[in-house]
């Protein structure tokens, strides 16, 4: 199956590179390109668009608005485009505000080739691309931007109708751990782990794995730099 991407990025120089990159796939198509979050949206009304590498920093319209339109006009189907964010710096606020936009991850500028080739398949296929621990790292850095949740403060409803096991599953993916990771540390094959954060994520209406991060941070589920 051919992966559609769309290039967002206001430098010309580095859309052609990402290009050539793309270009020699056999199993990847660029279909669009746009320079800005505008022009962006404006092409998905008439392209059919598997992943957007989306560049944060644009004139007229940014990445992060245009994520979260984008996002706000799918349902998180299969068919919806996947968002990547493009970013200049790992520990960027833009970055961490597309990620709760609705962006499955976010990659550096810089990556090398293989790894963006294998990010864009991972994204495809409904898997986040950001790291856990990445992902961990990014909210432990922008805490302070997420509202205090008190001590002993309500939790939100749809939290309860997790159970137990997928309560202890969703607060170890919030401490980075990888699906092996969860596995080996509560004596479960990876494919039940996949199952459980498979139901976390339909429970809690969330897209992926990088909005269940945000999703435990934001309500006070687990602390930044610390355990639930």
């Amino acid at each position: 199956m051919t992966v559609r991407v769309m290039l967002v990025d206001d430098q010309v120089l580095l859309r052609t590179g990402f290009r050539m990159v793309l270009a020699a796939q056999p199993d990847m198509e660029i279909v669009a390109e746009a320079a800005n979050g505008a022009e962006a949206l404006e092409a998905l009304r008439t392209t059919t668009v598997d992943v957007v590498l989306m560049d944060i920093r644009m004139p007229v319209m940014d990445g992060v608005e245009a994520t979260r339109r984008i996002c706000q006009e799918g349902q998180g189907g299969p068919g919806d485009p996947k968002v990547l964010i493009l970013t200049t710096f790992d520990l960027d606020e833009y970055a961490f505000a597309a990620l709760k936009a609705g962006a499955g991850g976010f990659l550096l500028k810089d990556v090398p080739p293989a790894e963006l080739l294998s990010a864009i398949r991972a994204v495809h296929s409904g898997d986040a691309v950001v790291a856990p621990s990445t992902t961990k790292r990014l909210i432990d850095r922008f805490s302070p931007l997420l509202p205090a949740v008190a001590a002993g403060g309500q939790e939100p409803p749809e939290a309860g109708r997790l159970t137990e096991r997928e309560r202890e599953v969703l607060l170890l993916v919030a401490q980075g751990m990888s699906n092996g990771e969860i596995a080996a540390h509560l004596v479960l094959s990876e494919a039940t782990v996949k199952t459980h954060v498979g139901r976390i994520l339909t429970k809690l209406e969330l897209r992926d794995r990088v909005q269940a991060v945000v999703y435990a941070y934001e309500n006070g589920l687990v602390r930044a730099g610390g355990h639930g």
